[in-house]
């Protein structure tokens, strides 16, 4: 994925018995330019993400290696339960899943019940420009109700 495309669009979708979920094309392929190797992220309750791979290593390793840094040069003393909690979200955090065959996904344990839908249960598939966003229904049409007065002052900002 080049830093300038944008993942988008809005697809229905049922998660099967298994609790397996098919990945819209329009929304996979921009995913997995060189794998199917992709990462899924607890991005807020109701709502898991989808990233490139790489994408999402590089940006983790630069975040930790960060961290790491203030560590070593003692920059976060008496931050140290602050630090366990970012090591307990990071050790939660994501898993690496694989695309199989007809763009389907397994959705692990612990994520299943993060994002609250059981095996059958209908979920929003979204692009968000720079990654791919599963939702539980409501948590979705309750985020745009907060977020979609904001949409044209967003847009200014960040094309100005």
């Amino acid at each position: 994925m080049a830093s300038a495309d944008f993942i988008l669009g809005e697809f229905n979708r049922k998660i099967d018995e298994r609790f397996r979920l098919s990945i819209p094309t329009e929304l996979a392929e921009p995913l997995c330019e060189n794998s199917t190797d992709l990462i899924l992220v607890k991005e807020r309750p109701g709502c898991l993400s989808l990233w490139n791979s790489t994408h999402w290593k590089a940006k983790l390793d630069a975040g930790v290696n960060l961290v790491k840094a203030k560590i070593n040069a003692g920059r976060l003393e008496g931050r140290t339960a602050d630090v366990q909690m970012l090591g307990r979200l990071l050790s939660t955090r994501h898993r690496n899943v694989q695309l199989a065959a007809k763009q389907r996904m397994l959705i692990p344990e612990g994520f299943r019940e993060f994002l609250g839908v059981e095996a059958g249960g209908e979920v929003l598939i979204v692009g968000a420009a720079i990654c791919v966003e599963i939702w539980r229904t409501d948590a979705w049409l309750a985020n745009l109700e907060q977020q979609m007065p904001e949409f044209g002052g967003l847009l200014d900002t960040l094309s100005s």
